[in-house]
This record gives structure tokens, C-alpha cells and sequence, in this order.
């Protein structure tokens, strides 16, 4: 890697990780108050699980835009392969936000829907430019996938 792209590597991981440092601002606040105070699905991870696992998830996605970004993003489906992943990491943020800032189990299960279609769309258009780029995603989809099922759970028995 040149110069050029280590700081393209440097920059994706920091804007994911930054994406996930802005969640947590609205999780830990939550966590010890109004999310332990719901009832939660049998299959629920304990808190500890959360938050390296989303560390790594983001230093995946933050990998997997840099592999697409390295391509010319004058070429049409690179573009749209870097816009899809830059809107569903706003998307991905913004369920942090509902869920645990305004408190809303709706409003999360509404959003995580969107995240995950926001997250496959971005597997299927990062594997049209890098097939690399598309597996480091998977791991983020089946994680998201966990996150609904606990989302869509604690909806139904907290309402």
C-alpha cells in the first residue's frame, strides 16, 4: 500500500469507529438504566459481548470501504457501492440513536429492519467491486441480524 492509501485506510477505520464511538455516547448511559430495566429475549448476550464485537465489526467495515474506495470512484458502481455504505453507517447510527437515546423499541424495530436491507444492499454492491470488500460485511449482517431478533423481542415483551 502507498501513502495514499494507508491514509485512506486510516481514515475508513477512524469514520466506522467514529460511527460507533457516537453510538455509544447513547448506549452507556442506557445500558445500566432504562435497557436493564426491560425484559429481553432468552437468546440475549450478556452486555460485555457488545461492545468488542461492534469494535471489530467496525474495523471490518472501515477495511471493506477502503477496498472499495481504492477503486476509481468515477466508475458508476464503485460510487454507488461507496454511497450505499456511507447511508447505511448514518442508518446504523441513527437506530443507536432511537433506541437507546429517545428510548423507542418501535422505532429501533422500524430502523434495524432498514439497516439490514441498507446492509445487504451494501454486500451486493461491494461484491460487484471487491469480493473482499463484500465477505468483510458478512459478519456485520449476521450481527445486525442478532440485534433484530433482540430489537423485534424486547418490542414484543416490553409492550
Amino acid at each position: 500500500m502507498r501513502g495514499r492509501e494507508i491514509g485512506k485506510l486510516v481514515g475508513s477505520i477512524i469514520a466506522c469507529e467514529g460511527a460507533g464511538l457516537i453510538g455509544s455516547v447513547f448506549t452507556t448511559t442506557s445500558i445500566s438504566t432504562w435497557y436493564a430495566g426491560l425484559e429481553k429475549p432468552a437468546f440475549t448476550p450478556p452486555n460485555t459481548v457488545f461492545a468488542p464485537v461492534w469494535i471489530t465489526l467496525y474495523l471490518l467495515m472501515g477495511v471493506a470501504v477502503c477496498l472499495v474506495w481504492r477503486r476509481d470512484l468515477a466508475v458508476s458502481q464503485v460510487r454507488k457501492a461507496f454511497i450505499v455504505f456511507w447511508v447505511q453507517l448514518v442508518i446504523n447510527i441513527l437506530w443507536t440513536v432511537v433506541f437507546f437515546g429517545f428510548e423507542s423499541l418501535l422505532g429501533g424495530v422500524i430502523l434495524i429492519i432498514v439497516l439490514w436491507i441498507a446492509i445487504l444492499l451494501t454486500i451486493i454492491w461491494f461484491f460487484r467491486v471487491s469480493r473482499i470488500a463484500g465477505i468483510l460485511m458478512i459478519p456485520y449482517i449476521a450481527w445486525v441480524s442478532i440485534a433484530m431478533y433482540l430489537n423485534i423481542g424486547v418490542w414484543i415483551l416490553n409492550t
